[in-house]
């Protein structure tokens, strides 16, 4: 992962636990399990990270939704 992919990964970790009202250790441990980092942040990351936050957070609410993994 490169360090660019990586400072992604973590502003949206940060910005999800903001949003959600929970510490980012809670929010790694949920993206983590339901492979959300693997799957979704990191391999779109071209695309994704000329997104807006809101955007992007919602891409993430979606991909744990569809997952079945409670906010």
């Amino acid at each position: 992962m490169s360090k660019d992919t990586f400072e992604f990964v973590i502003y949206i970790l940060h910005a999800c636990a903001d949003k959600w009202a929970q510490l980012p250790s809670a929010v790694y441990k949920k993206l983590k399990d339901s492979d959300c980092i693997n799957k979704l942040l990191v391999p779109y990351y071209d695309i994704l990270h000329t997104q807006g936050t809101a955007f992007v957070v919602g891409d993430v609410e979606d991909y744990l939704a569809t997952r079945g993994v409670s906010i």
